[in-house]
């Protein structure tokens, strides 16, 4: 999970904070001494990692802060601030054009999963914004880019402009007159990367430049090469001029520290993130709610936002409805299993509940062949028993597992994820907010 070791750390330091009580200056001095170690661990850049120490303990020693009756939840509020800051203080927008198509530069070293993640925003774009998206594909030194952006156009029903082999600065300049013509408001332009950066590379993304004028140049990143993600922002900006940043693999990287320090080196936002191997797992960057995630404070916008896409409003009603009422059945399990594969990894939007104790439950795994698992079990069960799993005895679970083909231990494994399911659902409606509540946090 993103942020998972800093985020440990941090809540172990300010877990300490709160036991004092009162707090002196050393005290915060002390803590912050940990949290500069904590965010160098994260593989932080040391220079932002020692500015983002100093102000927040310039802010936190005051008097004010000092001598307040929760100064510990001060001291943390501050450092949410401040790492919100650090990260942009504000979600990032693409400036849409309000004349002829809005034309997005896709640069990036090879291997940071550029072709890829130019479909996944044009779907998102498609889906989100109701735009009508055109792929380019100018990255004619890989050939393998070219078909692989064919693949994915098909299977996203976005339109692919392609001329093969040629001049990719002729490509990108006559996808920009098909854009046009046919109406779409929205270019994407796939570009070559190379395994470092180069002159050869650099002369042609800057011609492309020149010829195409893009509204937003986006530098592609893999976010688990840490500061060498940073690095390479730093020296696209220098030479070619960038105006964001994509962020991907977030949900591999367990430091997160790629993603606090871009902002601070290079000025440019991160403007979305990648979370996940599916065509959808993409996601605006939203400072403030990563903040949150990294304090444990959870995330539930963004939750609300996974679970109106994935639900309709009348289900969600009738769901809501039977999680306050505790009336949660084995077929309501299955049905929610499907939902949450669809808005992404357990653990994933385990980070997002305030208080979920995410560690505990990031064993919880769905794939296609553990749902159809699931669905085998709980077909084999009778009706009394999908309502009632407690009576669910030793013999029972034989007969079940017989008729769905599977073990009793498959059967057990069932049981204990629905018994988990109905612990997330009491947090979902308003247990985890209190539990937050009596560690401290000022929400």
């Amino acid at each position: 999970m993103a942020f998972g070791n800093l985020s440990e750390k941090l809540n172990g330091i300010f877990k300490k904070l709160r036991s004092k009580g009162r707090l002196t200056e050393t005290d915060v001095r002390d803590a912050m001494r940990e949290v500069r170690m904590a965010l160098l661990e994260a593989d932080v850049n040391f220079k932002v990692a020692k500015e983002f120490v100093n102000r927040v303990t310039e802010k936190a020693v005051g008097a004010d802060i000092l001598e307040t009756l929760s100064p510990a939840q001060q001291v943390i509020k501050i450092v949410n601030e401040e790492l919100c800051d650090l990260m942009g203080g504000s979600r990032s927008r693409i400036n849409f054009s309000n004349r002829g198509p809005t034309v997005v530069m896709f640069v990036g070293l090879q291997g940071a999963g550029k072709t890829t993640k130019i479909a996944k925003l044009a779907a998102y774009f498609k889906k989100s914004e109701n735009k009508m998206p055109l792929l380019c594909a100018s990255d004619v030194n890989r050939p393998a880019a070219i078909e692989q952006l064919r693949v994915l156009s098909k299977q996203l029903d976005i339109p692919l402009f392609e001329q093969g082999a040629g001049d990719p600065v002729e490509i990108a300049k006559n996808a920009l007159s098909h854009a046009e013509k046919y109406g779409n408001d929205l270019l994407l332009i796939d570009t070559a990367g190379r395994l470092h950066i180069d002159e050869d590379m650099m002369n042609e993304l800057a011609r492309i430049k020149d010829s195409v004028k893009p509204n937003e140049i986006m530098l592609v990143v893999d976010g688990m090469t840490g500061q060498d993600a940073v690095n390479a922002a730093s020296a696209f900006d220098e030479k070619l001029g960038i105006d964001s940043v994509f962020m991907t693999k977030l949900d591999g990287d367990a430091r997160g520290g790629a993603a606090l320090s871009v902002k601070a080196v290079t000025g440019k936002p991160i403007k979305y993130i990648g979370v996940g191997e599916k065509l959808t797992d993409i996601e605006p960057f939203h400072p403030d709610r990563m903040a949150g995630r990294i304090l444990g404070m959870g995330d539930m916008m963004s939750l609300i936002e996974k679970a109106q896409q994935a639900f309709d409003e009348k289900q969600a009603a009738e769901q809501m409805q039977k999680m306050r009422a505790g009336k949660m059945t084995l077929e309501d399990f299955y049905d929610q299993l499907t939902k949450m594969k669809s808005m992404g990894g357990m653990e994933q939007l385990l980070g997002m509940i305030p208080g979920a104790n995410a560690s505990a439950l990031k064993g919880i795994k769905v794939d296609e062949k553990a749902l159809a698992k699931t669905e085998a079990i709980i077909l084999s069960m009778t009706r009394k028993e999908k309502r009632d799993p407690d009576i669910i005895n030793f013999s029972r679970k034989k007969r079940i597992a017989a008729g769905s083909g599977t073990k009793v231990e498959d059967v057990n494994r069932l049981l204990k994820q629905f018994e988990q399911m109905q612990t997330l659902s009491r947090q979902l409606t308003g247990g985890g907010l209190k539990q937050l509540r009596k560690k401290g946090f000022p929400i």
